[in-house]
């Protein structure tokens, strides 16, 4: 039976999350939530279950034990199209886009897969084709577009499905420093819309200028979670994430 969705129960969480593959252990005894209008960092160096998680949370895998709920609703045996409509999107770390199909016509599709009808999903790509300037891409077809382009993009094709919560998997790979700096405003403009932001980046200095809370995984398990200035302080997170002694700066 379903809990009964309260203001306070109004968030996505990851319960005793575990997985393992051939024996190896990706993922064990995971546990954290953050809530719409949070952006919840997640960070860890590689190998430590990132990746794994983020395919957990939006359907595309599924734990060995545990569980994944949405405002209370357990989604944990959801497809990911379900898990969609239950207000759950993600970006890709390398775009996922349909590169045979316009920037315009990647928002449409996806819209239109999450139940909005032809005429709802034109208004919301136009929508966000505005609100992301990307008029003058709208009828250019993905493929080969520029790297910040092609973030923007996906960013934008994951708002088609109208979520409460949006995974952001490494949004900032490849960017420089100026593409950044717009990457940042966009994050935070999510989270005064009242979106849940889950953040996975290697970008330590983003992470920490932009997130409420930080989560940090290592070796499949939790290290440490806190506020931007607990984990800045942490030496245990400079050891075993830096691979040196002493505190993490904004650098």
């Amino acid at each position: 039976m379903n809990e009964t969705v309260t203001p306070r129960s109004r968030a996505l969480r990851v319960a005793g999350v575990s997985r393992a593959f051939a024996g190896v252990q990706a993922l064990q005894d995971v546990n954290f939530s953050f809530e719409p209008g949070q952006i919840f960092g997640l960070i860890g160096p590689n190998g430590a279950g990132k990746s794994t998680l983020v395919n957990i949370i939006s359907g595309y895998d599924r734990p060995d034990t545990g569980s994944v709920s949405v405002d209370g609703t357990d989604v944990t045996a959801s497809r990911p199209y379900q898990r969609a409509r239950n207000g759950i999107a993600r970006t890709f770390q390398h775009g996922h886009l349909f590169s045979g199909l316009s920037v315009k016509e990647n928002l449409i599709v996806t819209g239109m897969g999450t139940g909005k009808s032809r005429k709802q999903a034109i208004a919301k790509a136009d929508a966000l084709i505005e609100q992301y300037g990307l008029a003058s891409r709208a009828d250019h077809p993905c493929a080969g577009l520029p790297h910040g382009i092609e973030r923007l993009v996906g960013v934008a094709r994951a708002l088609c499905t109208d979520p409460k919560y949006i995974l952001l998997d490494e949004p900032a790979a490849g960017l420089n420093e100026g593409e950044i700096g717009e990457f940042t405003a966009n994050i935070q403009a999510l989270q005064a819309g009242g979106l849940g932001v889950l953040l996975i980046d290697h970008n330590v200095k983003l992470i920490l200028n932009v997130c409420d809370r930080i989560h940090v995984l290592v070796e499949g398990k939790t290290l440490l979670e806190g506020t931007p200035t607990e984990v800045r302080g942490s030496e245990a997170l400079a050891e075993a994430y830096l691979g040196k002694s002493g505190s993490v700066h904004r650098g």
